[in-house]
């Protein structure tokens, strides 16, 4: 699967973007907005954020839109024409950046230079801010007047606080996903938005169990166990290994037990390579129906952490979180971290109802302890689905769509001040 349309290295790609909704009567030119992902988390907020746009614009006496920018297939699918596609720019941690650095300011230099060339009304940078930061930094210098928004802003209330004190600079609002996060943006100036959670938004999509168990002959009584690894070539490289032998010692003490790994385009051959001598019978998955059906079909999952951990909790699935990087990377963000939780479900509630093994506790051993009750106790799956339920309600779910929310403020933004 392309990561996104048009693969071209120039600007033409998205200068052939048609309207993205047009909203009939409205008087004057269409508005443009350009929204810049950086990887798969990111490219799920804009596509479901272009949904809320294709809404609102569908309305009578709304102004016709074009959508312009950088996205993956998600995105694409949702009618974008991507300026390029997302294997350079979806990295993370410093083994796997410096190497990459020269291709990533070449697409950060594109990006912004696209940006200046077309002058959108808004410029929508959405989270992955190793890039898509970068992309709006140079933006700013280049041309002052064009205006910009962060969606899914960095965790500044988790660690990096000065990082809010920077975007000032080149963010001239953000729209946050959480309610405690504004006063860390609002004391620097910057415009707040909270528009919620939209990963809950995909409660609706994560059906199919049953069906997905009969399709790859995974019988209804054999006990599933979902493994993400993550989407980024970093964490295959340093969690998909101590997973993998945390699941070969629970092949050894739970009979008939087999594997699901979701996994995504870019980096899907590194996953496949992997599991070719997994321990269990595995199942390699790609698309993101797939993936949903499986969560749905999983009675545990093994999960890095970020953003999956919620729409696991969003299907119910009980999980064990764990997460690794490499030495000196983990040496410099350990003295920056604020929190006492990485998973949001545990921030939310305010305790860990869902097993955190970080870092050095990140293996085998541990992994495989924490999970196996999930499997084999029934009271423990049903205490830890009780708090997923919590969790997600407390997150807004069965509330109006917070992509709705986004759009309207993305709207506004873009048009403020025109007639």
């Amino acid at each position: 699967m392309n990561e996104a349309g048009p693969q071209n290295s120039g600007n033409d790609a998205g200068r052939d973007a048609p309207l993205f909704q047009n909203g009939g009567k409205a008087a004057g030119r269409a508005l443009t907005i350009m929204l810049v992902a950086g990887e798969p988390s990111g490219d799920q907020l804009g596509a479901q954020l272009m949904a809320g746009l294709a809404t609102l614009t569908g309305r009578a006496g709304a102004p016709s839109l074009r959508v312009v920018g950088v996205g993956g297939p998600a995105m694409t699918r949702a009618g974008l024409n991507s300026l390029f596609p997302l294997d350079v720019t979806s990295v993370m941690g410093l083994r796997e950046v410096v190497p990459r650095i020269p291709a990533i300011l070449r697409r950060v230099r594109q990006a912004a230079d696209y940006a200046v060339e077309v002058k959108p009304d808004l410029v929508v940078i959405i989270d992955s801010p190793d890039f898509t930061h970068r992309v709006a930094q140079r933006l700013k210098r280049i041309d002052p007047a064009i205006r910009t928004a962060n969606y899914a802003p960095p965790q500044v209330w988790a660690s990096r606080a000065y990082r809010a004190r920077k975007m000032a600079r080149y963010c001239d609002a953000v729209l946050t996903m959480l309610p405690f996060e504004a006063p860390d943006f609002e004391r620097h100036g910057i415009e707040v938005h909270f528009v919620g959670y939209p990963v809950i938004e995909r409660a609706v999509s994560i059906t199919g169990g049953k069906a997905f168990r009969e399709r790859y002959s995974i019988a209804h009584d054999r006990p599933l166990l979902a493994v993400l690894p993550g989407s980024r070539r970093n964490e295959i490289h340093f969690i998909l290994p101590p997973f993998r032998e945390a699941v070969r010692r629970l092949a050894e003490e739970i009979p008939g037990l087999v594997t699901v790994i979701p996994t995504v385009g870019h980096v899907a051959h590194l996953v496949r390579a992997a599991a070719a001598h997994w321990p269990t019978p595995v199942h390699v998955i790609e698309g993101e129906a797939d993936k949903f059906s499986a969560f749905d079909a999983a009675d545990a999952a093994l999960a890095a952490s970020g953003t999956v951990t919620t729409e696991l909790a969003l299907a119910r699935t009980p999980m064990v979180v764990g997460y690794r990087v490499g030495w000196l990377t983990y040496l410099l963000a350990k003295p920056l971290v604020r929190v006492s939780y990485f998973t949001l479900i545990n921030l939310t509630l305010g305790r860990e109802a869902v097993p955190e093994l970080m870092q050095g506790r990140c293996n085998p051993q541990a992994l495989a302890a924490a999970v196996k009750p999930l499997l084999m106790n029934e009271a423990v799956s049903a205490e830890q689905i009780v708090a997923l339920e919590e969790a997600m309600h407390a997150l807004g779910e069965g509330e109006e769509k917070p992509s709705l929310r986004a759009a309207r403020v993305v709207l506004e933004l873009a048009t403020r001040g025109k007639v």
